[in-house]
């Protein structure tokens, strides 16, 4: 167990990014490269009756058009097994998807042949919204502890309000891209993705293509945060383009296509009763979600997982639903389920407190947890009091005063300050390293993992520099490529807590298989100088790590592109990270315009393995929940489906100008069951509770209890 904080080192990548010398996936300018361009359906839901390909053929420049005569038959469903994403298809289950693509010597040429397209169809009738007549409510497993009914019938004091989350997009400043080779009977694909095992295996089974002869590559990722978890509908389009035309393809899908295509946080609503007993504490809580889904989506309503681990509450009742609509499936966006349930969850918790007329920091930490209620086992670590504590102090908690619009500044504007807790799954996966170093300086790492932004290579060369004293700028981390080792998603926060152990287990079988070479000799210098002075030119080693209880067979899923998590519950404890935000908003007199000024927020990710890019962590994730809160949702259009605001122009997102000062601090407490070094997830947890504490924000400066996101000048007029 790593006992002594981390050093403060500074991004491994930063000087190469800020340079601009990171090479990302639709940089790579392949020889005799050929663009791409999507043809969206222009129904909501029907079949392709004609579509010619003539006028696109016509246009100079174009080489090919590939329709859903071009592909394979999907390969028959195998049971546990999830079917890759479909291909282009005469059959439209959404409005956007695609029907043909275009390829050309240059993207305006595919552009132009894109836009010669024009399709028939036999467009049949659809459901646009989760209110309209014809969509199908799905019933999911509902959760139980204790004895939730019989406690509320005997409340002291019930809270029972209905909140709602409204569907979102991740926006990531890198669109969409996927480049495709196929050389001497190999597929290799370039794309921006947190899952390029995955794919691999997806494409292999779209297109009937042995997996040994697919490498996909994704070293650098511009940002994704869920959207490139999941397999992308593009990629084996492009790979197949690829393979007729024997040249490579390169496919940047437009934003408004990405609105279209990938997937997004589902508009979801939420039904939270809270009762008291007579001592003033929560009692049981009763809790119903149902979110809109696609009419074949397996995004699943896990809307409990959290809530129920956050505070201490022996009674819970949670049932959740699947409302099926024609859209396209919807999937993991930051903080999935625990972002819009805790902005329910901490919202109620406010309005008890109030109602209790206790206050809402003290009111939380009278609720500690240490037990899974539904398993009865131990959490295996929780400092959420410590969160709370110390975010009061560093605050100034105490000098706010309860009534709701009794603080103002000089000029007007009304001031609230408001607070929520959060709490995200610690989970793990399997993970296969190599490491090689050699005697002229070099390292090189290849490990399970993806890049994409929160900082994993420095999480590994900062236990590298640790344990073994390499030299930084001579170390290669081969991460997000199949062919350099198998890779898992990198998603739930659970890279970090994956990658460290493995890292920690190579650099150890490192150490001893470099005292078994040295055989009791001491060379001067460092490992490098040690292998030259014994006339070894490299070592290299092989490990593989397990999560707590995991199967090696987990291992074999693993290489195979399959799922290898485990968590949050394991077989002796559940595992959680745990966070505290305070935030002031001021709201203006006249415009009612709300101003977030500062935010204080403190985590407890077990021990915080990169100071500097766990920092950064928080401070993105509390920016996506300002934005959340404040300013985001994408709006359908109920009388052609899809999207209405598919851009940057007209979806709203949090600029420099809405972020002032977001002081993050750390627990820093190893968690003692999770893996080596105790460490935790962070990039989750960050964002979860922070809109509930911008909420419960705005009701002390106004008075106003808004249970909706996002909230808006017309909410306060």
């Amino acid at each position: 167990m790593t006992t002594a904080p981390f050093a403060d080192r500074e991004r491994i990548d930063a000087r190469e990014k800020v340079l601009g010398a990171t090479r990302y996936a639709a940089d790579f300018a392949l020889p005799g490269l050929l663009y791409a361009m999507m043809v969206p359906a222009t129904i909501a839901k029907g079949r392709i009756t004609t579509l010619s390909v003539a006028p696109a053929m016509a246009v100079r420049g174009v080489v090919r058009v590939l329709t859903a005569d071009d592909f394979p038959a999907p390969p028959p469903p195998q049971k546990g097994s999830q079917p890759p994403p479909p291909t282009i298809t005469a059959d439209i289950a959404y409005r956007g998807q695609p029907v043909a693509l275009v390829v050309a010597e240059t993207l305006e040429a595919a552009i132009e042949g894109a836009e010669a397209i024009r399709a028939t169809y036999a467009a049949e009738p659809f459901v646009p919204l989760i209110d309209s007549p014809g969509a199908m409510r799905e019933p999911a497993k509902p959760v139980q502890a204790g004895n939730t009914p019989q406690v509320l019938a005997a409340a002291h004091t019930t809270v029972d309000e209905h909140y709602v989350s409204p569907a979102q997009h991740h926006n990531p400043i890198e669109m969409l891209s996927t480049t495709a080779e196929w050389r001497g009977g190999k597929l290799t694909i370039h794309e921006g993705s947190q899952s390029s095992g995955s794919i691999r295996a997806a494409v292999a089974k779209a297109l009937r293509l042995d997996p040994s002869v697919v490498e996909v590559k994704s070293a650098y990722v511009g940002g994704a945060f869920g959207q490139k978890g999941a397999v992308q509908r593009q990629t084996a389009i492009v790979a197949r383009a690829a393979m007729l035309v024997g040249r490579p393809v390169k496919l940047v899908l437009p934003r408004g296509q990405i609105f279209h295509n990938a997937t997004f946080r589902p508009l979801s609503r939420h039904h939270v009763t809270l009762g008291s007993s007579t001592d003033g504490r929560i009692a049981a809580i009763r809790y119903d979600a149902e979110h809109q889904q696609s009419r074949k989506g397996q995004f699943p309503p896990s809307y409990h997982e959290s809530t129920s681990k956050t505070y201490g509450v022996a009674n819970y009742d949670g049932t959740t639903a699947n409302v099926r609509l024609d859209t396209q499936d919807p999937g993991y966006m930051r903080a999935p389920h625990p972002h819009p349930a805790h902005f329910a969850l901490e919202s109620a918790i406010d309005e008890l407190a109030y109602k209790l007329g206790k206050d809402p920091v003290a009111f939380r930490l009278a609720h500690e947890n240490t037990t899974d209620p539904f398993s009865g086992r131990p959490i295996s670590s929780c400092f959420l009091n410590d969160c709370l504590a110390e975010g009061a102090r560093r605050f100034g908690w105490q000098r706010r005063t309860m009534a709701p619009g009794s603080m103002t500044l000089t000029d007007g504007s009304l001031v609230g300050w408001g607070v929520a807790g959060g709490a995200y799954p610690a989970n793990m996966t399997a993970a296969i390293a190599t490491l090689r170093i050699g005697a002229d300086g070099s390292t090189r790492i290849a490990v399970t993992g993806h890049e994409f932004g929160q900082g994993i290579r420095t999480v590994i060369a900062q236990l590298l520099v640790r344990d073994l004293g390499i030299d930084p700028a001579r170390l290669e981390i081969a991460i997000g490529d199949t062919d350099a080792a198998p890779q898992h998603t990198t998603a739930g926060s659970w890279g970090t807590a994956s990658l460290v152990p493995v890292v920690e287990k190579a650099a150890a079988a490192m150490k001893a298989q470099l005292a078994e070479l040295l055989a009791g000799r001491t060379p001067a210098g460092d490992i490098h100088r040690q292998l030259v002075a014994v006339r070894r030119p490299f070592l290299q080693v092989e490990v593989s790590n397990l999560g707590p209880g995991q199967e090696p067979a987990a291992l074999d899923q693993l290489r195979a592109g399959g799922n290898a998590k485990i968590g949050p519950d394991y077989p002796t404890f559940t595992s959680f990270s745990y966070i505290a935000h305070f935030v002031e908003v001021h709201v203006e007199p006249h415009t009612r315009r709300v101003r977030v000024p500062r935010v204080v927020s403190v985590a407890d990710c077990g021990r915080v393995v990169s100071p500097r890019t766990a920092a950064s962590q928080v401070r993105g994730g509390v920016t996506m929940a300002l934005g959340s809160a404040l300013r985001e949702a994408t709006e359908v259009d109920p009388r052609y489906g899809g999207w209405l605001n598919d851009d940057l122009a007209d979806y709203v997102v949090s600029v420099n100008a809405d972020i002032s000062d977001i002081d993050v601090a750390f627990i820093d407490r190893p968690d003692p069951l999770l893996n080596s070094a105790g460490s935790k997830g962070l990039g989750e947890v960050s964002m979860v509770g922070a809109a509930g504490a911008v909420a419960n924000a705005v009701y002390h400066a106004t008075g106003r209890r808004l249970r909706k996101m996002p909230i808006r000048i017309d909410d306060l007029l």
